[in-house]
């Protein structure tokens, strides 16, 4: 790039999943929210695309064998896909495939750029054997691994702050001591067994933004200096926000930009790169839900383009 510019990560076919018009997910987002993008910024971007699908030998570095196979060919049961939470189809697989592929090319463009994020991302309930709560394959090790068996980075930090614990990261990254989990998350809320991340904050019901960033600030303060991660993946769900049907936090609009503000500025600070992922997301109103993820975009360019 000839000029310092935010590379962004999409592929139409991240909103690109025929769904009943009653499903609780809300598809349209993430080309709502690469349009939204393009209208603010132009020039100030450059989008790159996924150009091939996760192989299955990438994913056997996380995943099951028989796991990975059985959604591919489409023999997994009825009863897993229902606990993903979506109809199998060879969209839905195609899909799946280049979201994941997304989030790592995330990656490697971060360690290039020193930021980088990917419009979809952060299906951090999926476990080694199977999917859960809108997620298949879990894009966030994954990509850790695939950075550090390249010898791209040697101790990656997942920092995860969408409103659900990163169940899956946790039981899929638990026997890699080069990758630190970090959850921060509404306790009484989906999913209702919680795993044990490396560290795990369960907030309170009802938290407001003084409360809820005092816990973010604290938490990634201590992680930075105690684990010194050389490479950051940040989950950035916005399902904290106080008008998302599935949160049960009260956190503003500002609040999130401040949040993920902090998080850019603590990365540019220690001098770690880092990639970003969208996460959850839920209100029904795409206009007003593609404004919350925004705030992930502005806090990046504010911070290392402007």
């Amino acid at each position: 790039m000839s000029k310092q510019t935010l590379p962004l990560v999409f592929h139409p076919i991240y909103s690109q999943l025929k769904l009943a018009k009653n499903h609780r997910f809300p598809i349209e987002k993430y080309k709502a929210l690469q349009q939204a993008a393009m209208t603010k910024y132009g020039d100030l971007l450059s989008f790159y695309t996924p150009t091939y699908p996760v192989t299955e030998t990438q994913l056997s570095t996380a995943h099951d064998n028989k796991y990975i196979q059985s959604f591919i060919d489409g023999s997994i049961t009825e009863k897993a896909m229902k606990r993903i939470g979506f109809p199998w189809s060879e969209q839905f697989v195609d899909r799946t495939r280049l979201a994941v592929a997304g989030t790592i090319k995330t990656g490697h463009l971060a360690i290039k750029h020193d930021i980088a994020i990917n419009c979809t991302g952060g299906y951090h309930h999926a476990h080694p054997d199977f999917g859960s709560g809108f997620c298949v394959f879990n894009d966030l090790v994954l990509t850790a691994k695939e950075l550090i068996s390249e010898g791209k980075a040697n101790r990656v930090l997942i920092f995860d702050c969408d409103v659900h614990q990163g169940d899956g990261t946790a039981t899929t990254a638990q026997a890699d001591n080069d990758i630190f989990t970090l959850s921060i998350h509404c306790e009484k809320n989906f999913p209702v067994r919680k795993q044990q991340s490396d560290w795990d904050i369960g907030l309170e019901k009802h938290l407001n933004d003084e409360s809820y960033l005092e816990q973010v600030k604290n938490a990634l303060n201590t992680v930075m200096t105690s684990f010194r991660p050389d490479f950051i993946i940040y989950d950035a769900g916005v399902d904290i926000h106080e008008n998302d049907d599935l949160g049960l936090l009260n956190i503003s609009t500002n609040g999130v930009y401040q949040r993920d503000k902090f998080v850019f500025a603590q990365a540019k600070t220690f001098n770690v790169p880092i990639m970003a992922v969208i996460g959850g997301g839920y209100q029904r109103d795409i206009a007003a839900l593609t404004e919350v993820h925004m705030q992930l975009i502005n806090a990046a360019v504010d911070t290392f383009i402007v």
